[in-house]
């Protein structure tokens, strides 16, 4: 991984494969663990793999863990992580954008597994499926009142982590910016359509990822139930109130 105090110019930018994009709000707890697992799956890719953290308004410790990974750390204000997922992509020296999030784990042969999927042509991007760190019938059933809508909305798409060549990710303009929920659907639908434009699929990377429960953690593993106002904020996408109350203002997000 690339230091935070080196400038872009310390590494020739043909040399980097993977740029590895991390949204980062007072993650001290997780992100350890997450650029843990992505130092595992970079083990055949040496000086090939940079780790952007884009720091959002992080009043703890998430920046100095970050460096102390020798990551790229860049600061950033908004309340919307389709903003926050972009800043970083547009300081990426890599050929390929990987997204994501503090709170997940990749598997050892994620990298590997995009790589491979890449360059046999046949794919223009996609996301990865995988699994929370525990499961319980109330995640279980949480779980499909989110994904079932979402399905309706969006289609058959995986999201999690993605993964796409930089190009294609500027060819779609990256994340929707006016979107501050269901964010990581709507580039995967975009994407999926791009991808059938240049005949093209949308992968998806099976059992490639471990996801926090923090959020059910904290609100109880029924908790979606006793607020049903954050489903329609994901199918709306657009309410920045709703946003804020899940994500931006709530450190257990």
């Amino acid at each position: 991984m690339m230091s935070s105090n080196q400038t872009l110019k310390g590494k020739a930018k043909e040399n980097i494969k993977f740029s590895v994009i991390i949204p980062a709000h007072n993650e001290e707890k997780y992100i350890g663990k997450c650029l843990d697992s992505i130092k595992k799956a970079s083990k055949d890719y040496a000086d090939q793999i940079e780790v952007i953290v884009v720091l959002n308004r992080c009043t703890d410790k998430t920046e100095e863990i970050a460096k102390s990974y020798n990551c790229i750390t860049l600061k950033n204000g908004d309340k919307n992580l389709s903003k926050i997922r972009n800043a970083g992509a547009a300081i990426a020296q890599g050929e390929i954008i990987i997204t994501i999030d503090a709170d997940t784990q990749m598997t050892e042969d994620l990298l590997f597994n995009v790589d491979k999927y890449l360059s046999s042509g046949k794919y223009i991007g996609g996301g990865v499926n995988g699994k929370f760190e525990r499961v319980s019938l109330g995640i279980i059933v949480s779980a499909i009142l989110i994904i079932i809508p979402l399905l309706f909305k969006y289609g058959a798409i995986s999201v999690g982590i993605f993964w796409c060549y930089k190009k294609d990710f500027e060819a779609i303009n990256g994340f929707n910016e006016k979107m501050f929920m269901s964010e990581d659907a709507d580039f995967a639908m975009r994407l999926k359509k791009w991808g059938k434009k240049n005949n093209k699929k949308f992968g998806t990377i099976k059992n490639a990822m471990i996801t926090s429960c923090r959020r059910f953690d904290a609100y109880g593993d029924w908790g979606l139930l006793k607020n049903p106002k954050v489903i329609l904020g994901y199918l709306k996408g657009t309410d920045q109130n709703q946003a804020d109350k899940t994500y931006y203002d709530n450190q257990e997000r």
